[in-house]
């Protein structure tokens, strides 16, 4: 917004220093002249067409940026997902490896209690010795 900002007053200045010459052409000369409101509605227009523009760009642009963080947010979804798919899958083994009245087997049983299966706990520890 900041170029928009410099392009129009650029053309302000431009159109400020024609004034006076276009002003101090005779009234003959006036007359065939295209009235300055006129010319200053012109520029108006143009000005405010191309900052328009900029403005459709910029919320292209800032779409565009939108959809990426999506994406990129749904695939650290399914990246966690998978992560949480393959532990499971470790939980069930180390589950069924565990023998329950080893010093490791009582340890998670009390461990377990506050949770709400012994998967949980079990995803949980692992989790935790990673």
């Amino acid at each position: 917004m900041d170029s928009i900002d410099k392009l129009l007053a650029e053309l302000q200045t431009e159109y400020k220093e024609v004034q006076p010459q276009q002003q101090s052409k005779s009234a003959t000369a006036k007359s065939f002249i295209p009235s300055l409101p006129k010319s200053s509605f012109f520029i108006d227009n143009i000005l405010a067409e191309v900052k328009a523009d900029f403005a459709q760009e910029d919320a292209a642009i800032e779409l565009k940026r939108q959809q990426r963080l999506e994406q990129e947010r749904i695939r650290q979804e399914q990246l966690k997902a998978k992560q949480l798919e393959a532990l499971k899958v470790q939980a069930k083994e180390w589950l069924a490896k565990v023998d329950p009245l080893s010093s490791e087997g009582l340890w998670f049983e009390r461990f377990a209690e506050s949770y709400p299966s012994k998967l949980e706990a079990a995803i949980e520890y692992l989790r935790s010795n990673d």
